[in-house]
């Protein structure tokens, strides 16, 4: 699990109900391939207060959600897309769920900030600037 610094709390987890068991079954999927990023993403899933989607706040990080956040270590502005793993082309912008990155930003919201390793497992500081919902995102297929 991510390691918040001593006395920084972490940030609450806002998902879609019906959402949020799909990522789950793709974190339990991933286990053996991806220990630690599927633990990494079952425990925010865990702590997270689910919506419908008439309730969900609008700038909540979900499936299809184009986010910008900061790098606070290197104060780079990044731009991506949260996708399910097939549709992931990180050339493109388009980051898995099942990704350290993709389950850090995962139901978080504009101005949240967390700790969370990176892939060298090393803890870096990201806050979320901007959450805009695409399209194209309520368009993904679901995984069986």
């Amino acid at each position: 699990m991510a390691n918040p610094k001593a006395g920084t709390p972490r940030p609450q987890i806002h998902l879609l109900a019906s959402e949020s068991d799909m990522v789950a079954g793709l974190a339990l999927q991933a286990e053996e391939r991806q220990p630690v990023v599927a633990a990494m993403l079952l425990g925010e899933i865990e702590r997270a207060e689910l919506y419908d989607p008439e309730s969900l706040p609008d700038d909540a990080v979900r499936l299809g959600s184009d986010v910008d956040f900061v790098d606070e270590k290197t104060s780079q502005l990044r731009k991506v897309r949260i996708v399910l793993p097939l549709h992931a082309n990180i050339a493109e912008g388009r980051i898995s769920i099942l990704t350290p990155m993709g389950a850090a930003l995962y139901g978080l919201r504009t101005d949240d900030s967390i700790d969370w390793p990176d892939l060298d497992g090393k803890s870096r500081r990201i806050r979320i600037v901007r959450v805009s919902q695409s399209a194209a995102g309520a368009s993904q297929p679901s995984v069986n």
